[in-house]
């Protein structure tokens, strides 16, 4: 009987976060690209949380964003409300979040993906990986279809051999009801690539109506609006939003959840996945700590158009019954509808040490992975890895040098490079504490970082990228006069110091020297700079941060410049380590198993020691 048989340059297989990242990269460097997704209605679908950004995970979308990605762009259109996180601390750890109406956000980036050039978007199941020995060559379908390909990228997300799970109820199935990718598993382990099984869960959806919200504090969005996307200002995308609201947990639900443990399947044995530590259901909270009288629970719309609502942070697997019982113990649910029942997902993934830091596997020639079938969790940190993954995919196919992104230039080099060289035995979630450099990996100056190489690898286009040297160039020039206009302690700068509350002047300072005060700024100093011209508020940001925080800026470059050295000392592929002596047996199963490409990389192995890289550093020098 005769089967389709088509060619293209780069398949991607998934058409979640990373995969339409992944795609939509590849398409636009110019290469043929075919996006497989089991189901059209799954197209950048937001099965969990209903929101993009937060603490860490908005850096990663403003990262994207400034290397050409669409993430950012696609929240801006979709949004509801819109939130600054941690304002109260200081830069580095300042993270945008969004609430997004997810039908809409699927269905804006199902539209651009069907209006990008090079790309086509194909709803089938992708069975098998061909492969002709280590080179993979394209991939087969349940249908019996082949699509020859050069490059082949895995974004499955929670799809492979997906299992959803509450009480005693098992589902084949993957997120949302949607059918679970059955088969490609199969293939992966054929091919000797190991999988893993990790899982992962989402609270229960409730009706509106059967709130009562007059029982719970609002949380409105903030006045003033940051978009994602630095190709967007405030006055783009500002629109009307939309409230979510926060209740908590208290004694009687805790009881609930204790007396009925032995029903959930995380405390029974039927789930067999490892769940995420930082994202834990609610039965974990509650038997993990137990002197905790109650914890958060934020009602999020899921949308503009539907009464469905996410209970966010009661995340579980516990039996029907128990949930209602459960949830209707919360103040202003006590008459809560359960639209859709919480549940646990289980699903196979693999172990991302096998991957090169350019997502590329070693084993096998342009197969490529991204997103949570390589271990992560959350929809950043996927759209992330796919769009690395696409680009690297596609620069391998013309011929180029992978991009790879160190851990002081993006939170992204940080991710992916912890993902690919320490083993990952849990869901893995970007946060800030993972960051050396964070004051340096600031959500605010993700376009100064990244914006050049999104430029040079072709996804940044020419106008935006002539709007970005301009800015940086206003940045650049502003602070040069700040530091080299200079004032008097005259009677008129003592009254204006006075009012502001700063201390007088004893001798001359620069305006920079001012702006470094805590109490005063760049828009402060406004009365006393008749000189100053009218700036965009992302240049007088970028103005404020260097010049406030520019010791320790200066403090973390150094560092950076030590870690640097580390990264450049490459150890060669080929390197045998049973010829290195003196290495630790541990040390030395470690780094045949995760290959480091440099000896930095290699310093971040765990059961690598700082000795053991003193030898290495001796062998490499002879």
């Amino acid at each position: 009987m005769p089967q389709i048989e088509e060619t293209y340059d780069v398949v991607v297989v998934g058409a979640g976060h990373a995969g339409c990242e992944a795609a939509l990269a590849a398409a636009r460097m110019g290469l043929e690209t075919i996006l497989f997704t089991v189901s059209m209605d799954s197209v950048a679908m937001m099965p969990c949380n209903p929101n993009v950004g937060g603490s860490s995970k908005g850096h990663l979308v403003r990262e994207i964003d400034a290397l050409g990605g669409e993430m950012g762009k696609n929240i801006d259109k979709t949004y509801i409300q819109s939130k600054m996180l941690n304002e109260s601390k200081g830069p580095a750890v300042h993270s945008l979040r969004a609430q997004a109406d997810k039908a809409e956000y699927s269905r804006a980036m199902r539209m651009t993906l069907e209006q990008t050039d090079h790309l086509t978007l194909r709803q089938a199941e992708v069975s098998e990986l061909l492969a002709e020995g280590k080179q993979i060559t394209g991939v087969r379908t349940c249908s019996g279809g082949t699509y020859h390909a050069g490059a082949v990228i895995l974004c499955t997300g929670v799809y492979l051999k997906a299992r959803c799970i509450f009480g005693e109820v098992s589902y084949p199935t993957g997120p949302n009801g949607l059918r679970a990718a059955n088969h490609l598993t199969d293939s992966l382990v054929q091919l000797g690539i190991p999988v893993r099984r990790f899982k992962t869960g989402t609270p229960a959806r409730i009706d509106k109506r059967s709130i009562d919200f007059s029982k719970m504090t609002e949380q409105k969005g903030d006045a003033r609006v940051v978009p994602f996307s630095f190709t967007n200002t405030e006055e783009d995308i500002k629109r009307e939003q939309v409230s979510c609201w926060l209740t908590y947990t208290n004694e009687t639900t805790h009881a609930v959840i204790r007396e009925n443990i032995s029903r959930s399947p995380l405390f029974s044995g039927a789930i067999e996945g490892t769940g995420p530590r930082y994202c834990p259901s609610i039965e974990d909270k509650v038997m993990k700590f137990p002197e905790k009288d109650r914890h958060q629970v934020f009602i999020e719309p899921e949308g503009e158009y539907t009464n469905e609502m996410y209970v966010g942070g009661m995340s579980s697997s516990l039996p029907e019954d128990v949930q209602y019982a459960m949830y209707r113990s919360v103040p202003g649910l006590e008459h809560a509808k359960i639209v859709r029942n919480a549940y646990a997902i289980e699903y196979d993934c693999i172990d991302a040490t096998r991957l090169k830091p350019s997502l590329e596997f070693r084993e096998y020639d342009g197969l490529f992975a991204g997103g949570q079938i390589n271990g992560s969790s959350g929809y950043e940190e996927a759209a992330a890895q796919g769009f690395m993954a696409g680009v690297n995919a596609a620069r391998k196919l013309q011929g180029k040098e992978p991009l790879i992104l160190d851990r002081s230039q993006a939170y992204i080099g940080v991710l992916i490079d912890d993902l690919v060289t320490k083993e990952t035995f849990e869901p893995y979630r970007m946060m800030t504490s993972r960051a050396e450099y964070r004051l340096l990996l600031r959500q605010d100056n993700a376009d100064l970082r990244l914006t050049d190489i999104g430029y040079e690898i072709g996804l940044i286009e020419e106008e935006r990228y002539q709007n970005f040297c301009r800015k940086r160039t206003a940045i650049e020039n502003e602070i040069k006069r700040l530091e080299s206009v200079v004032t008097g302690a005259n009677k008129q700068m003592q009254e204006f110091l006075e009012q502001a509350g700063s201390t007088p002047l004893k001798t001359a300072a620069t305006l920079a020297e001012l702006i470094r005060r805590p109490e005063l700024d760049y828009e402060k100093l406004a009365a006393i700079d008749p000189e100053r011209q009218p700036l965009p508020a992302d240049v007088v940001e970028q103005i404020n941060i260097n010049l406030k925080y520019e010791g320790y800026i200066k403090r973390q470059q150094q560092q950076v410049e030590h870690f640097k050295k580390l990264e450049k000392r490459l150890i060669p592929a080929e390197i045998d380590y049973d010829d290195v002596s003196n290495l630790r047996k541990e040390a030395r199963q470690k780094l045949k198993a995760v290959r480091p490409a440099s000896v930095g990389q290699a310093s971040r192995i765990s059961g690598v020691s700082p000795a053991d890289i003193s030898v290495l550093l001796i062998y490499l020098g002879k």
